[in-house]
């Protein structure tokens, strides 16, 4: 029996755009999260997601926006850029704006900074929590919700993997920004992001540890914003995830069989030509079973022997 399968997608800036890949290599060997959780970049892929959107669609939706788009300089309040955009693309691709009206359950981590807590919300009002989830602060403006000031859900739970740990029989993480080693820092806008990624990173190794499959693109060497390599980042995502395939279908349908991933796959032609081919051996081999007995007076009842096994 299939167990009911969950992913949580962390942020990262434009190395979300590697969620979409491995959404994508999921899809094509038929493995279909029930259950999506998100912060930042990753709530953004997952509402997407949520909303019955293809990998090959939310990534062109990321490929149409643009940093002109993206950013929009204000003055100096509760952060140096406004991200309203987000909130108009929603508008125009989820234009029922609540979690219930998604086709998928979907949960988003946001940080309350007057409470200095971690908030993970499923339900109401989705738009404004989007946004909330995606705004890094100090750069982007912060976000007001109910009297409280709140930012980037990837602050305080970059992966929010607690609402599946209570709905899903598997979980699979999704991290696009591991730590490695950096041996130059071009100005203070590096130093900036590296000390974000370290402060997200100290929230994520221990839930990574809680999660029965982790999949980590090679995603760490791109830049927060660097949507011009979309490609890129997207064939990161997904050659990471074609690797993990094997152990993945193993605790979602043990009973299932592996296949070469999708893209290699035969066509259909070629699998009834297949098919085709592997009868006509059997039907061979029990004709020359037949024949053998046939020789030594043996029949097929009583002789130890599985007549399967050919």
């Amino acid at each position: 029996m299939k167990k009911k399968l969950g992913i949580c997608l962390s942020g990262g800036g434009t190395r979300g755009i590697a969620h979409i890949g491995v959404l994508k290599a999921l899809e094509e060997n038929g493995i279909i999260p029930e259950y999506i959780s998100g912060a930042s970049a990753g709530a953004l892929v997952g509402s997407l997601y949520a909303a019955e959107y293809s990998p090959a669609e939310i990534l062109e939706i990321f490929k149409e926006s643009s940093l002109a788009k993206l950013f929009k300089l204000t003055i100096p309040t509760g952060g140096l850029i406004d991200n309203s955009y987000i909130d108009d693309m929603l508008m125009e691709y989820i234009p029922d704006d609540s979690f219930e009206g998604l086709k998928k359950q979907l949960f988003i981590s946001i940080t309350n900074l007057s409470k200095g807590y971690s908030e993970v919300v499923g339900k109401g009002p989705l738009h404004e929590v989007v946004v909330t989830s995606t705004s890094i602060p100090i750069l982007f403006n912060y976000r007001e919700i109910n009297g409280d000031i709140y930012a980037d859900g990837g602050v305080l739970n970059n992966l929010p993997i607690e609402p599946l740990e209570k709905e899903c029989d598997v979980i699979i993480g999704v991290n696009v920004s591991p730590i490695s080693k950096i041996d130059e820092f071009s100005g203070i806008m590096d130093v900036a992001y590296r000390t974000l990624d370290l402060a997200m990173w100290s929230n994520v190794s221990s839930r990574l540890n809680r999660c029965d499959i982790v999949i980590e693109p090679n995603a760490e060497n791109y830049g927060y914003f660097e949507l011009k390599k979309a490609d890129e980042i997207f064939e990161e995502g997904y050659k990471s995830t074609i690797e993990k395939i094997p152990a993945i279908l193993k605790l979602v349908d043990p009973s299932t069989d592996y296949v070469n991933p999708s893209r290699n796959r035969f066509s259909e032609q070629e699998e009834q030509e297949q098919r085709e081919k592997e009868e006509k051996r059997k039907n061979f081999w029990r004709r020359m079973r037949t024949s053998f007995l046939g020789v030594f007076g043996k029949n097929e009842e009583g002789d130890g022997t599985d007549s399967s096994s050919s």
